[in-house]
């Protein structure tokens, strides 16, 4: 491991963590992501980067690209490290269900988990690094992205052009469990519209078809269709409908999130969403497909780097297993490229999308020395 490992302190990176999380980016809130990504440019460019800002699209926040030309050759291939700085925390959040605090070894607060703990890990490694007077041996390229808790839909292309670009791909979502992650099971999204038949509710309601209800009775039929024996879920996590309460409702929309563990489980998803039918007849729906994460298994590459992130922990006494998982990140865009990514290189902790997030500080100064020793070590 680095020379440079002493200069790792938990409660150094804790404060430059919790800076972060003080700085709320819910993902449909642009101008708060942007004040988080004006922090993450700041601090890049203290490092030296040269920083490409990215100007957001489709209603989402900006793209941060910040580059260190390491090595012999700037222009090589080189490592991305790639995140997301926005979150599923609404506004408010840290100043009501989910404050940021501390209790005992766990800290608690919106995205302080997921992830910007692993993104600012990430940068705080690489800082001491330089610090100490090491360098990486390749160039190195932080990419900080705005939309990834919706699904990345308007950065995939620009997510999997800098990672055709690189030797290798790092991913600081949080650990799972300890484990750092070389596969992850695909995503599908889909938006289920609903319509119906109007008429008075309080006149007329046989005359009407309710939207409503015949997604509730959809909603239940798709979800029940879940195995988790062989990891293929579907859930629903938005359901909008109805303008009156006195009118037959003949719009409703659900968004729909499905996971396949297999190439052969994506195909049997898209198949089985594409076959849905509502029970009564007179109701229409339409089934539009969303973003996807491609399915992202590992090859040779992400196990090469996975022997170098486990030997890095074994000389520090740490175990560090692997494996696939669900959970979606932008990783699963650079794996399933075949660009060697490993992933869950973040925090140690739990309750991610929940008012019970948070971090384990005693994880923080194993995690920083691994991504140090991974700067390090690629080549």
């Amino acid at each position: 491991m680095s020379s440079a490992s002493n200069l790792f302190n938990a409660e150094e990176i804790l404060d430059g963590i919790c800076g972060w999380v003080r700085i709320e980016s819910p993902t449909y809130e642009p101008d708060r992501v942007n004040r988080m990504m004006d922090e993450a440019e700041g601090a890049m460019r203290a490092l030296g980067a040269a920083i490409e800002r990215i100007p957001g699209t489709d209603g989402y926040a900006d793209v941060v690209k910040a580059t260190l030309p390491f090595g012999d050759d700037p222009d090589a291939p080189g490592i991305l490290v790639l995140g997301h700085l926005d979150t599923v925390h609404p506004g408010g959040t840290i100043d009501g269900p989910l404050t940021l605090r501390r209790e005992g070894d766990k800290v608690y607060g919106p995205g302080i988990y997921d992830m910007k703990g692993g993104m600012y890990l990430a940068y705080y490694a690489l800082r001491q690094l330089l610090k100490a007077g090491q360098k990486p041996a390749l160039p190195v390229t932080f990419l900080f992205i705005s939309d990834e808790e919706v699904g990345s839909p308007s950065t995939r292309a620009l997510i999997e052009a800098e990672a055709k670009r690189s030797r290798c791909v790092l991913v600081p979502e949080p650990s799972r469990q300890g484990n750092v992650v070389t596969g992850r099971h695909a995503f599908l999204r889909y938006r289920l519209n609903m319509h119906g038949k109007p008429a008075h509710a309080g006149a007329d309601n046989r005359a009407g078809r309710s939207a409503i209800r015949a997604m509730a009775r959809l909603i239940d039929r798709l979800e029940g269709l879940s195995d988790f024996e062989r990891g293929i879920t579907y859930s629903v996590g938005v359901v909008r409908g109805g303008q009156w309460v006195n009118v037959i409702p003949i719009e409703c929309t659900a968004e729909v999130l499905c996971v396949a563990p297999t190439e052969a489980a994506f195909a049997e998803v898209q198949a089985t969403m594409a076959a849905l039918k509502p029970d009564d007849p007179e109701v229409r729906l339409v089934v539009e497909p969303g973003p996807v994460r491609p399915l992202f298994r590992a090859n040779a590459g992400t196990m090469a780097l996975y022997e170098m992130a486990r030997q890095l922990s074994e000389a520090e006494g740490i175990e560090l297993t692997h494996g696939q998982f669900g959970g979606g990140s932008d990783g699963n865009f650079s794996g399933a490229l075949g660009v060697p990514t490993l992933d869950g290189l973040g925090v140690r902790g739990g309750g991610p999308h929940t008012h019970g997030e948070h971090l384990l500080v005693s994880s923080l100064e194993p995690r920083a020395r691994l991504l140090a020793g991974l700067f390090e070590s690629i080549r």
